[in-house]
């Protein structure tokens, strides 16, 4: 080797393993296409916000988009996992995804005909979380169809940058397009940026569950699910960490006050607040190329989780804001890894006939889990005080993980060579 070769081949250790992008024209065009669409519904996002908050001038109207959004998620993940376990995937997926970009062409009607109606803007966001429950599932389902087992990490890392691309890149074009062109030039982006999920699902090779003879022609039981994963530990604690860390120590519902009290800021301080966990995340996934050769993904797990309450409950000592930002997007890049390593034993420990019923609960427990750590910050900041509330978490959070690793050992021992659920 070279001496210009070795430090090329260290910085690809270190960089995001673009290996399932060559390898595998589907799981690219799948990529790329989830990466653009969730650029467009970042945009989406933020305008909707924006504009109820014009029609109303209610903070608490802004509030209930994400009642409208998080009950059909919870209501429809379960199901969606289950549909998709039944059906071709390619086929709901596209099904899906073309229900999102049909409900994005009638955003942008509603504009052009100058429609500000609030209950439309909720039915809306209502409808595509519906179609959001439906498509994740599938499209989750695919990725261990399309790749070999060793390339599932470095494909979970490289879908954690689409979606933190998503949310850091989404919202700030929304904000700029829409002051400078309005509503309707937001909405008209995101139609288009939505055609890329299209184009990659209808090329999208056809791919039905793989299922039993006796059981080809028997819809998928959602309780199925559910019994099985009552019966595998291992699986069971992928929710089980991720619920200690969203429930335990999620401050994002404190990032206001705590600005203004610790910082002395203002809105400007809070975006920067939740900005960081999202960029931690986002580099999280950029220097990922050693998550492939990790090998103990159960350990990983605890570690990383672990490692999350610890940044969180040191933020919450914090009052220097450089400070509380790094550690924020420590925790944001911890997060990553353990995102990384638990949809890898989702997807390479569960049997093809029910990876979309267990994707199914991830998207509940993703989309619950931070709702009620919500309401839990806010309970303990009212009652205590912000700061105990933060810290307190933390601690709680990294207590839990230790128990439960105390609990079932052998999910340390965890070995992707022989992925047992």
């Amino acid at each position: 080797m070279t001496e210009t070769a070795e430090p090329r081949a260290r910085r690809t250790h270190i960089l995001a393993d673009l290996t399932p992008l060559r390898t595998s024209p589907a799981y690219r065009r799948l990529w790329f296409g989830n990466t653009v669409s969730w650029i467009g519904q970042g945009m989406t996002a933020l305008a909707v916000s924006l504009q109820v908050y014009d029609i109303t001038g209610s903070a608490f109207s802004v509030g209930l988009i994400g009642f409208c959004s998080l009950v059909p998620l919870v209501v429809f993940g379960l199901y969606g996992g289950a549909v998709a376990d039944t059906v071709d995937r390619r086929k709901l997926g596209l099904f899906s995804a073309l229900g999102s970009f049909t409900l994005s062409l009638v955003l942008v009607a509603s504009a052009l005909l100058g429609v500000e109606h609030v209950g439309l803007l909720y039915a809306i966001v209502a409808l595509q979380a519906v179609c959001f429950a439906l498509n994740a599932p599938a499209r989750a389902s695919m990725i261990a169809r399309l790749l070999p087992a060793e390339q599932l990490p470095a494909a979970n890392a490289l879908t954690t940058m689409t979606s933190t691309t998503g949310t850091l890149v989404g919202p700030m074009l929304g904000g700029l397009i829409v002051g400078w062109w309005g509503y309707r030039a937001a909405y008209t982006v995101d139609a288009v940026c939505f055609t890329a999920s299209l184009y990659a699902m209808w090329r999208m090779p056809s791919m039905l569950p793989d299922r039993k003879d006796g059981e080809a022609r028997k819809r998928a039981s959602v309780l199925d699910g559910l019994r099985f994963l009552g019966t595998r530990p291992n699986l069971r604690m992928t929710f089980f960490t991720d619920l200690c860390a969203m429930v335990l120590a999620h401050p994002r519902a404190l990032f206001p006050v705590v600005a203004v009290l610790w910082y002395g800021g203002d809105a400007r301080t809070t975006g920067l607040l939740v900005a960081a966990p999202a960029l931690g995340a986002l580099l999280g996934g950029v220097f990922s190329g050693w998550l492939g050769r990790i090998r103990r993904h159960g350990l990983a797990i605890l570690l990383a989780v672990g490692s999350w309450g610890a940044a969180i409950a040191v933020f919450g000592l914090t009052r220097e804001l450089w400070l509380g930002l790094l550690f924020l997007a420590l925790a944001g890049c911890a997060d990553t890894v353990s995102m990384v390593f638990r949809n890898t034993m989702l997807q390479a420990a569960v049997p093809d006939e029910l990876r979309g019923r267990l994707q199914g609960v991830f998207i509940v427990v993703v989309a619950g889990g931070p709702r009620l750590g919500d309401f839990l910050a806010g309970s303990v900041a009212d009652l205590v005080s912000p700061a105990v509330a933060v810290t307190g978490g933390g601690v709680l959070c990294v207590t839990g993980v230790a128990l439960l690793a105390l609990k079932w050992r052998a999910f340390a021992r965890y070995d992707a060579r022989d992925p047992q659920p």
